[in-house]
């Protein structure tokens, strides 16, 4: 007895195969030959005008809309389809309008707060790349008294409302006048309850640069651009997008990460075992779909077990939640192991505030004002 896909698996598997089938490596310049991802275009193709817009709502939720009309493009052409090559351009145009006018945005605001003192690295947003996030986010070693008035002053920046989580992990979300996205920015700390001071300061002692649309950002280096998509997917949402996959199995292909570096870091913040285990998420997900993505055997002995996968739940590649508590509890006991009092005070509050959006989720349909 075959079994049907729901829509939502199919398209996902679909969008995973234009990612790594359609790229060699990089997301720039799409494979010569797309032949075996030709019946994925003529699904896109034989979808009615609601499927297509689903389709599109999870290829941005996923923040590979770009990277997917790309090739769904470049198939449209050699197929002779004019009305999927049309729809792939209007909403390539209008995705990469909004990307040059975020990315415009964002250049002058991170020269303002280096040069008021508050050192700052994208995280995160421009990992996406030629993809964008639905946010901006920022990690700054500067203050917050500077990092207000910077906003307020020279942007007329509108401070939105911290939720509970917000408060712990430090940070802030301003609001930009004529800027659709917010600008989150990180102060001082990483981590869901704020518990990581000097790895994150990491972020902007090693900072790079990196040039997009003609602008040139500090970004961090390849070792703490995986720790804090660690951090993010393991430690707090326990989901993956597919752009975290494609994003991370780049880096591995072109081996762009100091593995030494990455267990030092990882060490010092104690989520040695949930980067080993982000690693080899990503890259049995990318194998699955084809692609190659080397990761040391060593590294790979490190993570919760050789046999965990993602499983899609809702809208999002799901990590199973027994690895994710035992990560948790991981990271706790090494907190405890190494006397760090911030780490070992702030922790604990993760459960609660977990168990509180979930709740206020079901009442309500949304988190906001908690996570």
């Amino acid at each position: 007895m075959s079994i049907q896909l729901s829509s939502t698996q199919k398209y996902i598997d679909v969008l995973s195969r234009l990612v790594f089938l359609g790229y060699s490596n990089d997301f720039c310049v799409p494979n010569k030959n797309l032949e075996s991802i030709l019946p994925d275009s003529a699904h896109v193709a034989g979808l009615n005008e609601e499927g297509r817009a689903e389709f599109l709502r999870l290829a941005d939720m996923h923040h590979v809309a770009v990277r997917a009309l790309q090739i769904l493009e470049k198939c449209a052409n050699a197929l002779g389809n004019e009305s999927v090559r049309d729809w792939c351009q209007r909403e390539l145009s209008k995705e990469r309008s909004r990307i040059e006018h975020a990315v415009t945005s964002l250049s002058p605001i991170c020269d303002a707060l280096d040069a008021a003192g508050a050192k700052v690295a994208v995280i995160k947003s421009l990992d996406h790349w030629p993809d964008l996030g639905s946010d901006l986010d920022l990690y700054t070693i500067g203050d917050r008294s500077t990092v207000t008035r910077v906003m307020s002053e020279k942007f007329q920046a509108k401070l939105e409302p911290r939720s509970w989580g917000d408060r712990l992990a430090n940070k802030w979300n301003f609001s930009v006048p004529g800027l659709p996205e917010l600008i989150e920015i990180h102060i001082g700390y990483l981590g869901q309850t704020g518990e990581h001071r000097a790895l994150a300061r990491r972020v902007v002692e090693r900072r790079v640069t990196r040039t997009v649309n003609g602008y040139t950002f500090h970004v961090p280096a390849p070792e703490e651009r995986v720790v804090i998509s660690t951090l993010q997917r393991m430690y707090r949402h326990f989901y993956f997008r597919l752009c975290d996959m494609a994003d991370f199995a780049l880096l591995l292909q072109t081996r762009a990460i100091d593995f030494a570096e990455l267990k030092n870091a990882a060490l010092m913040g104690g989520i040695w075992p949930g980067v080993a285990t982000f690693l080899l998420l990503v890259s049995e997900y990318a194998k699955s779909f084809g692609a190659s993505v080397p990761v040391p055997d060593e590294i790979l002995k490190s993570a919760y077990s050789q046999d965990i996968r993602v499983n899609l739940g809702g809208n999002f590649l799901r990590v199973p939640k027994g690895p994710a508590a035992a990560l948790y509890a991981s990271q706790l006991m090494s907190a405890g192991r190494h006397v760090d009092f911030r780490a070992m005070a702030r922790l604990p509050l993760l459960p609660p505030l977990a168990i509180s959006a979930l709740l206020a989720y079901k009442l309500t349909g949304s988190d906001k004002g908690v996570w």
